[in-house]
C-alpha cells in the first residue's frame, strides 16, 4: 500500500476558502483549523462541565450488543474520566454506505490520535450515527461496477411511511438478496467467501438499518477504539432532555439568528445551504417511528399536514418526560452535540461545512462556542488493475480524476476509425448525388415532373450510406472493445458518474479486492487532515 498526496482543484468555493488563512469565511466560525485553535478549544472545554459518567454509560450500553473491543473499553474509560472528543457522523447506509462514511471514521480516529499526542490529554473518537434521519431512499442502495459502468443496486423493500432508519424494520431476506447481488458484481477473489459469510451473519442479526450499519462499522473500526452512538437511541434521548428544553426555550431566537446568518452567507457569495425561515422550529416530533418537522409561530409548535400542535409548555413537558418523541434537524443537531459532548472538533464534509457556516449565532444564543470544524479526508483508492491500466496507456490518475477520461476515450475512438472507408462512402454518395442531378435535368427536358420522387430516392440512399458508415464504425469498435472497456473501467473506478469514487461505492468492493485488513492498513498510513487529496495505491 502506497500513499500519495496530490492537489486537486477544490470545486466547492466555501471549502476552498476555508483552507485559505485569510478568507472572509472564517468570520462565520469561532475557530480556524490550526494548532493554536486546538489548544484554545481544549482550554475552553476543560472549564466546562459535562456528565461524563452518564455519557460513557449511555455509549457503553448502546455498543454492548455489537461487542466491545478492549480499545473501545479503554476509550470509554477515558471518556468517563473527562476525555475530549472528536466527533463525526453519517446516515446508516447499506454496507456502511458510500466510502466517505468510512473516510469520516478514519478522519475522526486519526485526528483524535493526533490531538491526544499534541495536547497530551485524552482525546477519543466518536461516530454519531444519524439514525433519526428518515429518508430511507437515500440509504437503501449502493453501487457496483458492471460491464465497466456504475450500476445501482437497491433494497427491494419499500414503505410509504417516512420512518427513521433506527425504527425501520429490516427485511432480512430482502437485504440478504441485495448483499448477494452486490458480492456477485464484485467478482470472486480469495476474500469473497469469508466477507460474504460475515456480512450475511450481520444481516441476520440486525433488526433495523441502523443495526446493520453499526455492527459493520464496529467490526471495521473496533480495534481502533471508535466509539459510536445512535442519535435516536432512547437512553441518549433521556440524557438530552434538559438540552431539548434549552433549545425549545430559545427556539424563536435560534431560528431568527440562523436566518440572518444565512443571509450574510449568501451575500458573501456562498449561497443558502439550509434555506432557513424564521418560522422553522428546527425540531421534529416523532410519532409511531415517523418524524414530522415542526414550525413555530407565537410559541405554538405545529405541523399542519400531520395535525400536530403543541404549546410551548406542552413541548417542554415532552422534552422532560418523553424526549424520545423529539428529534433534531441540521440546525439543532450540532447544538445538541455541543451540549451533550465535550466536542474538541467536528469532522464533516463540504455539505456539512456549509450548514455549520450558518450556525455561529445559534451557538451564541445558547452561550456556546462552535467546535473546530475539521474537513474530512478525501481519499481515492487505486486498485492494482487501475495502476496497470494507467501504466499501460501512459496515463496519470490525475488525468482521470480531473475528468479527462471520456475525452481520452473519444480521442482513441477517433484514432482507430477507418478513414479510408469513410472517404470512399462519401465519394459514392457524391457520385450518386451527381447522377441524380443529371437524371433530373434529363427528365426536365422531357417535360416529366419527377423531382419529388428523385428527392425521395436520394434521401433513401443517403440513409443507406449512413447505415453503412455506422456498421463499419460498430465493427471497428468491436475490434477494439477490450481497450474501450479498459477506458470504461478507469472512468468507473476513479470518477464514476463524473464524481469522486468515495461518493458512490461502498468499502466492501475494495475489501473484496485487497482483503479484510484494508481499514487497518489505511489507518497505518501517515495521513492527516489537510486540503490535499489522498491517493492510496492498493
Amino acid at each position: 500500500m502506497k500513499l500519495e498526496q496530490i492537489s486537486l482543484p477544490v470545486k466547492n468555493g466555501l471549502l476552498a476558502d476555508y483552507w485559505s488563512e485569510d478568507a472572509n469565511i472564517h468570520t462565520f466560525f469561532d475557530y480556524k483549523y490550526n494548532d493554536q485553535s486546538f489548544v484554545e478549544r481544549a482550554s475552553y472545554l476543560q472549564n466546562k462541565t459535562y456528565d461524563m459518567e452518564q455519557l460513557a454509560t449511555v455509549i457503553r450500553v448502546y455498543m454492548e450488543k455489537f461487542g466491545i473491543h478492549s480499545a473501545v473499553e479503554q476509550h470509554l474509560t477515558d471518556l468517563e474520566q473527562g476525555a475530549l472528543v472528536v466527533v463525526g457522523g453519517q446516515q446508516a447506509g447499506v454496507l456502511t454506505g458510500p466510502l466517505y462514511s468510512v473516510h469520516k471514521a478514519i478522519s475522526v480516529i486519526l485526528l483524535a490520535k493526533e490531538q491526544r499526542e499534541k495536547l497530551q490529554i485524552p482525546v477519543v473518537p466518536l461516530f454519531w450515527i444519524a439514525g433519526e434521519d428518515h429518508d430511507i431512499e437515500e440509504i437503501n442502495h449502493t453501487y457496483t461496477i458492471v460491464d465497466g459502468q456504475p450500476k445501482k443496486r437497491g433494497y427491494s423493500e419499500r414503505s410509504k411511511r417516512k420512518t427513521m432508519a433506527s425504527t425501520t424494520a429490516l427485511n432480512q431476506e430482502a437485504m440478504e438478496q441485495l448483499v448477494r447481488v452486490v458480492f456477485k458484481d464484485f467478482g470472486e477473489t480469495a476474500y469473497t467467501e469469508g466477507l460474504l459469510v460475515d456480512v450475511l451473519k450481520h444481516v441476520r442479526a440486525s433488526e433495523t438499518f441502523t443495526d446493520f450499519f453499526a455492527t459493520l462499522m464496529n467490526e471495521l473500526f473496533a480495534k481502533h477504539g471508535l466509539l459510536m452512538i445512535d442519535a435516536a437511541n432512547g437512553a441518549f434521548r433521556q440524557y438530552e432532555k434538559s438540552f431539548f428544553a434549552a433549545i425549545i426555550q430559545h427556539n424563536e431566537q435560534i431560528a431568527k439568528v440562523v436566518v440572518e446568518q444565512e443571509r450574510e452567507l449568501m451575500e458573501a457569495g456562498y449561497g443558502m445551504p439550509i434555506e432557513a425561515n424564521a418560522d422553522n422550529a428546527n425540531l421534529f416530533y416523532v410519532q409511531d417511528g415517523e418524524r414530522f418537522l415542526l414550525e413555530c409561530k407565537n410559541e405554538q409548535f405545529r405541523n399542519v399536514l400531520a395535525h400536530i400542535k403543541f404549546t410551548k409548555d406542552e413541548l417542554l413537558d415532552l422534552a422532560k418526560n418523553t424526549p424520545e418523541k423529539l428529534s433534531n434537524n441540521v440546525v439543532t443537531r450540532p447544538l445538541m452535540q455541543e451540549m451533550t459532548i465535550p466536542v474538541l472538533a467536528f469532522v464533516g464534509g463540504p455539505g456539512e461545512l456549509a450548514y455549520w457556516a450558518t450556525l455561529k449565532g445559534a451557538f451564541a444564543i445558547l452561550d456556546l462556542q462552535m467546535p473546530i470544524f475539521a474537513p474530512r479526508l478525501n481519499i481515492t483508492l487505486q486498485t492494482r488493475q487501475v495502476q496497470t491500466l494507467l501504466q499501460q496507456y501512459e496515463l496519470s490518475l490525475m488525468q482521470i480524476i480531473a475528468g479527462e477520461g471520456e475525452q481520452l476515450k473519444q480521442e482513441f475512438i477517433g484514432s482507430v476509425q477507418d478513414v479510408e472507408a469513410a472517404c470512399q462512402i462519401q465519394q459514392m454518395n457524391e457520385l450518386l448525388a451527381k447522377q441524380y442531378d443529371e437524371l433530373l435535368n434529363h427528365l426536365s427536358t422531357q417535360q416529366l415532373d419527377l423531382q419529388k420522387i428523385i428527392e425521395k430516392n436520394k434521401v433513401y440512399h443517403e440513409q443507406q450510406f449512413s447505415y453503412l458508415r455506422s456498421k463499419i464504425s460498430q465493427q471497428v469498435l468491436q475490434k477494439h472493445q477490450v481497450v474501450l472497456r479498459q477506458f470504461d473501467v478507469l472512468q468507473a473506478e476513479l470518477l464514476p458518474n463524473e464524481g469522486y469514487q468515495e461518493r458512490l461505492y461502498n468499502p466492501y468492493q475494495f475489501l473484496n479486492t485487497y482483503g479484510p485488513t484494508l481499514i487497518d492498513d489505511l489507518l497505518g498510513l501517515p495521513m492527516s487532515i489537510c486540503a490535499q487529496h489522498q491517493i492510496v495505491s492498493l
